[in-house]
């Protein structure tokens, strides 16, 4: 259900904003789209695992708030990121 240290320097190498950028909005964001995408794929052998869900629904919650931090204070980054991600807003 989670990423491997490899697929998360790769998101990180991707999104970051500079040479030892871990932290910023953009690479969190990622990290984040890739553990929910993660655990939608677990969701659809394992309906009944309750536990997992709510940690999905803290992980969508958290991917939120940082994107609405963002739209808030930089809308071009966030119009870039979520073209980058895939994601519908």
């Amino acid at each position: 259900m989670s990423i491997t240290a490899e697929r998360k320097q790769a998101l990180i190498k991707d999104y970051a904003r500079g040479e030892n950028d871990t932290g910023s909005p953009e690479v969190q964001v990622a990290i984040l789209s890739e553990r929910i995408a993660n655990l939608t794929e677990h969701f659809k052998s394992h309906g009944k695992d309750n536990h997992s869900r709510r940690g999905l629904l803290k992980m969508v919650s958290q991917r939120r708030s940082l994107l609405d931090h963002l739209k808030k204070t930089e809308e071009a980054r966030y119009t870039s990121l979520i073209q980058r991600l895939g994601l519908r807003r």
